[in-house]
Parts: C-alpha cells; sequence; structure tokens
C-alpha cells in the first residue's frame, strides 16, 4: 500500500512563493496518476493540480493557473507543487493524493485511492 508525506508548507507573505513535496513509500507511484488538493476549515477539498503517470500531461484549477506547476519524478517516488504568487486566498491545507487511474485527469476526490495527512500553506497580506 502507498503511502504519502507531504512537506514545504509555511508561513509566507503574499507574493512570495513555496515548493510542497509529497515522498511516496510502501510501493512505486510510476503507475499513478498524482493530484494535489487544498481545504479550508469548514469547505470542501478542492481539486488544485493533477499529473498523469510521465509528467508529459497536467491539469490545473482555473484559480491557480500560471501560476502552480506540478512535477514529478518517478525515480525518486516523488511530486511536487512549485507555487508562485500566493496569495491569502491560496492559504489552506494542501494534500498529495494517488490515483491508478495513471492519466492523470482525476479531479474527483473519489477517483483517489492514497491520500496525505496534509501540510499547511498560510499566505499573509
Amino acid at each position: 500500500q502507498v503511502q504519502l508525506v507531504e512537506s514545504g508548507g509555511g508561513l509566507v507573505q503574499a507574493g512570495e512563493s513555496l515548493t510542497l513535496y509529497c515522498a511516496a513509500s510502501g510501493g512505486t507511484i510510476d503507475n499513478y496518476g498524482m493530484g494535489w488538493f487544498r481545504q479550508t476549515p469548514g469547505k470542501e477539498r478542492d481539486f488544485v493540480a493533477t499529473i498523469n503517470w510521465s509528467g508529459g500531461a497536467h491539469y490545473y484549477a482555473d484559480s491557480v493557473k500560471g501560476r502552480f506547476t506540478i512535477s514529478r519524478d518517478n525515480a525518486k517516488n516523488m511530486v511536487w507543487l512549485q507555487m508562485n504568487g500566493l496569495q491569502p486566498e491560496d492559504t489552506a491545507v494542501y494534500y498529495c493524493a494517488a490515483n491508478k487511474d495513471s492519466s492523470g485527469t482525476a479531479k474527483q476526490l473519489h477517483r483517489y485511492d492514497y491520500w496525505g495527512r496534509g501540510t499547511q500553506v498560510t499566505v499573509s497580506s
């Protein structure tokens, strides 16, 4: 069973950048689509970005398009999310998830098989 651990969260000011990392263990993720989601208190967990098995296709929520970039390194069993131009509305707990559908097109929570515990990102104005 795949375990996912996120890291890299923290407190930044508006306009700054952060990179979130997702390290996988217990199995290889090279056949998985991988995604990032985020959640704020009292709200649903929202799709942020997803990437296919090879890294050749990726999809983004409109709210982060042009600012966030999802990447992966299958040899290192890792995925990361580069976040630029952060804004206070990006404040959330960010979750990494793995999906047995390697196409990387899944944007719905229920399509993901494994989840990390999340990492907090806080953006001050």
